[in-house]
Order: structure tokens, then sequence, then C-alpha cells
């Protein structure tokens, strides 16, 4: 599905099922970000059955099951809840009501999985971690930026090889296209996004922790600004961070919302990761001037210079590792504590971000 803004929100891979219809069923809820078509393609491709959706505005959940007509709509969130059946629940609320629906999620037995940022403040994340501790239940989280793009898993996957040695630094872009007619109003309503870096920087912590392997990091600095959008004072247009892991490893990134208009997609994003052996650089959704088709991946190390284009070659595994997680109470997909850390990180960042005028 590409919007307006021109983003496509529901990638398309190989389906690989890892489960037979009718053995795992979720929902969809909160469908205020087109991230929920991504979210729900990827659990179904990965053989999960999507039985009914919710959400108040009935335009949206007309468009939902027009592109997912198995989806029943539901009267509620409570009838969705209460249904023994459904075992996860899929959401991308406003960003600052996904702390509070996950807990609700969570409290009435299902697991929870939410679009990014999935806190807009650190009492949400704590919150969160004790009906975890209480529950039993997952809160797991769409970073999709790496989950849902192949050039970021092949290169976990380099990495994990042993491909370039440790990974001593991560460097990454995460620009944007603004289209601010297309936004809803709480995208420039900072309560309820909760900043540049708490939203869109998310997706860069968590890359940065997945990579170097660490499990904690420092913010050594941050900035955010509005360079460009004076008519949308509480938008943040700019921001970046510099973070140490406490394994050594460095990591700096920019995200913003500057993106001109003569690109070919919605986003530049790239990452370069460091090692101790050599480098990898990924140009995700288009290699600028020479193909607009994306996920390239550049290998340099002590064996030579590698080009590898992986588009349709990786596939997304993060899905079909979810479910079985959630079915055997496993964390092959993801650990709680990283995707809570990646969380923490992001809106530390935003609390210590120095306003740059």
């Amino acid at each position: 599905m590409q919007t307006s803004d021109g983003m496509n929100y529901a990638p398309q891979g190989k389906p690989n099922p890892v489960v037979k219809s009718g053995e795992f069923a979720f929902a969809a809820v909160a469908l205020d970000h087109g991230h929920i078509y991504g979210m729900c393609n990827g659990l179904i491709e990965a053989g999960a059955d999507l039985v009914a959706v919710y959400d108040p505005d009935p335009n949206k959940v007309e468009a939902f099951v027009k592109r997912f007509p198995q989806a029943k709509p539901a009267a509620s969130v409570e009838e969705i809840l209460q249904d023994p059946n459904i075992k996860l629940v899929a959401a991308a609320a406003v960003p600052s009501e996904r702390g509070p629906l996950g807990i609700r999620v969570m409290e009435a037995g299902k697991d929870y999985f939410t679009d990014k940022t999935p806190f807009t403040r650190l009492e949400q994340l704590e919150a969160a971690r004790e009906t975890v501790k209480k529950t039993g239940r997952k809160y797991m989280v769409y970073y999709s930026e790496r989950l849902h793009v192949e050039s970021a898993m092949f290169a976990g996957e380099l990495v994990q090889q042993g491909a370039i040695g440790r990974v001593v630094q991560v460097m990454g872009w995460g620009p944007h296209r603004l289209n601010a007619p297309s936004r809803p109003e709480w995208f420039f309503q900072h309560e309820k996004y909760g900043g540049i870096l708490c939203d869109i920087g998310s997706h860069q912590i968590e890359q940065f922790l997945y990579y170097t392997g660490a499990k904690d990091a420092t913010v050594t600095s941050a900035r955010i600004a509005n360079y460009n959008n004076k008519d949308h004072p509480e938008l943040e247009d700019f921001g970046d961070a510099t973070l140490i892991g406490d394994n050594g490893a460095t990591f700096y990134f920019r995200v913003d919302w500057l993106t001109p208009d003569g690109l070919s997609t919605w986003g530049d994003g790239r990452t370069i990761i460091l090692g101790t052996d050599g480098y990898i650089e990924l140009r995700k959704y288009t290699d600028i001037a020479r193909e607009k088709q994306g996920d390239h991946v550049y290998l340099v190390n002590h064996e030579g210079e590698k080009h590898f284009a992986v588009k349709g070659q990786v596939g997304f595994p993060f899905f079909g590792q979810l479910i079985l997680d959630c079915i055997h109470r496993t964390e092959n997909a993801m650990t709680q504590e990283h995707a809570f850390k990646a969380a923490e990180l992001c809106l530390k960042a935003q609390q210590q971000a120095v306003r740059v005028e």
C-alpha cells in the first residue's frame, strides 16, 4: 500500500507460513498510522489469520477491509479483547496512546504488537514493563526500518557471520518526506507524537543495539530543530544524537522531515556499520541517480569489495519468529528487553535534546 506521502506501508515478501490456517488468530485495532498494513501483511505472510478489526473511524475500517477482506469489523476494542481465539492484537494508534492500549491488551491475556514508537513518556514504558512482569504477555514493537527491510536483515546476517569483525560504530540516516497535507492533526502535536528522536529516532537506536550487540547505551548528545516548518511550531523536522554502547561501540544518527520532492522515493535511508575488519553500507530504499530499486548492500573487507542487490532475496523472518514466540513463549524474534531498551534510549535522547534555532 503506497499512500499520498509516497511511503510503502506494506512491503511484500515471499509467503513463508510457520503455522497452518486456524492455528494463530490476530486482530488489528487503532488504524491511525499506515504501518498497520505492513504489520498485518507480515503476519499474514507468516501464516497468521487476521480475523477482526476495530477503529472508531468507519472510513479507516472500510479502507482496511478493502485491503484485508478476511478481517471482520468489530463493534469495540472490548469485543476483540474478550474473544478467546485472538492471541495477538496489532495496533498503530496515535503514539501517545500506544502504551495505555498495550496495557489493556496484555491485561486481557493477549500479546501486543505495536507500531514504533511504542511510548512517548518514560512513565508509560515503566508501566508496560510492570504489566509484562505481571501478565507474562509480550509487548512487541514494529521497528520496520530493520524488520521489514531486506537489506537491513541481510546486513545482520553478514555481521553475525563475522564478515566485518567486531562492530565498533554504526551511523544511521533516517530522512523522511513530510508532505504535510497528507498528515493527520496529531502528527503536528508534540504531546501526541513525542518528538522526532522519540518517534523515527526509535528505528535508528534499535538498529544500533542490534548490529553492535549492545545491551544498554548512554546518550552523550542530542539536538532537535524546526528549520523549515514554522507554520507547524510543535513539529521537529530535524534531530540527531550520539550514543556510546555498554560494549564500547559508538553511534551517530540523524533523522529529518526534509526529503526534497526530487527524490524518487520517500527517503534516502542509509546505514553504515563499521567493524574491525571491514564495513557495510546499506542503501535501503534507493541508490540515488543510479537505480530506483532499493535494498543494496555494499561490503568491504579484507577479501575485497562486494555489492549485493537483495530485494526479494531475503524475506522477513521476524514475523514468523514472532508468531512462534507467542505460541511457545520464546524470544527468538526479539527479546522483550531489547524492544524496551530501544524505546527507553530514544525517550532519553528526546529528553536530553538541545533545541537548535
